[in-house]
């Protein structure tokens, strides 16, 4: 019986430590039919090298969640320009579902988040035609069983359009970062379930999710043709929301499957840049509401944030002496509004 083939779609910015961790855990995973398809967003910190010498089995991993399997290499590896990418090259053999081998695509700038995964979705599409797209962030590990337990699942439940894992904090492992999500159109907050609590067990039962975290996203190859890619509008935050609202739209559920489990650094990438989050958060909230939102849930939005939460957010970055993140946040706001 073949199974259904899983295109993992990854991007690396200046991150390589994160990614050939992230690499290696995957290539240890017990789910024989996927493919991985790196995307580095034009990083200037010797990443393609790096990644290089890990697939030659001459750069060794440490990891407290695994021991690095030699076995596994040499990996090998089909490199391609951002504009070769684009053209959906076919290899000269059939690679479908070929473990051993990754697919390096290399931006010649930084595409930012939607975009990069959009260049590793069209040339996943394209090139291996894949059953389902698995978007993951480099700064992740990942649990042997979490792709078997995802695909099984969806297999068995074809309503189901979006899955994600049960997410935990790299540095804490046995601590909730993500399991299901909420949403509010009111107010236009959003939250993560059981962020930051011990697991014991708590949030074990399979639930339909508002959203899901876009450090796992797995999607139904149904849904991309229909939905697209992630709207490139948006470049970073609020794309995992606003792509699981097009989902729901079409009568898809979101599912928090918390068998498939997974841990995460958190925003490795955007820390990187000063402020980014702060702009993009409040810029994409606005835009998301515009884009969703009716008449009623939009005249709400605007009374409680302009009424109460900007002056709240304000004030916090004051309190927390914040300052350098007031112009980032006023501006995400004006910009969002246009």
């Amino acid at each position: 019986m073949i199974m259904p083939n899983v295109a993992i779609i990854i991007l690396n910015w200046n991150g390589w430590e994160d990614t050939v961790e992230c690499l290696e855990s995957l290539f240890q995973i017990n789910y024989p039919n996927f493919d991985v398809v790196l995307i580095d967003n034009d990083s200037d910190d010797g990443s393609i090298e790096k990644i290089r010498q890990y697939c030659s089995g001459d750069l060794r991993i440490n990891s407290k969640f695994f021991k690095d399997a030699s076995a596994n290499k040499p990996i090998e590896i089909f490199e391609y320009t951002e504009e070769e990418s684009k053209r959906s090259p076919k290899p000269n053999k059939s690679l479908k579902g070929v473990s051993k081998q990754l697919f390096l695509i290399k931006n010649n700038q930084n595409q930012g988040f939607t975009g990069g995964n959009n260049i590793g979705i069209n040339f996943a599409l394209g090139t291996i035609d894949p059953d389902y797209v698995l978007l993951l962030n480099n700064d992740t590990v990942v649990d042997k069983n979490f792709l078997g337990e995802l695909v099984f699942y969806a297999e068995e439940n074809l309503y189901v359009g979006v899955m994600g894992p049960k997410i935990y904090y790299y540095d804490m492992p046995n601590q909730i970062q993500v399991t299901s999500a909420r949403l509010d159109l009111w107010t236009g907050r959003n939250s993560l379930v059981g962020d930051g609590e011990i697991d014991h067990g708590q949030y074990n039962s399979i639930s339909v999710t508002d959203y899901v975290s876009g450090a796992c996203f797995f999607i139904r190859r149904d849904v991309i043709d229909k939905v697209g890619g992630l709207d490139s509008n948006f470049k970073c935050y609020w794309e995992e929301t606003d792509y699981c609202m097009s989902v729901r739209k079409l009568g898809y559920k979101c599912i928090y499957y918390p068998n498939a489990m997974i841990w995460h650094k958190v925003s490795k990438s955007t820390n990187k840049v000063k402020g980014i989050l702060t702009y993009y958060m409040a810029r994409n909230m606005f835009w998301f509401m515009k884009k969703h939102a009716d008449v009623s849930h939009t005249v709400v939005f605007l009374l409680f944030f302009f009424g109460l939460k900007i002056w709240y957010v304000l004030i916090d970055f004051l309190y927390r002496k914040r300052y350098v993140e007031i112009p980032f946040f006023l501006k995400g706001i004006k910009d969002g509004i246009k």
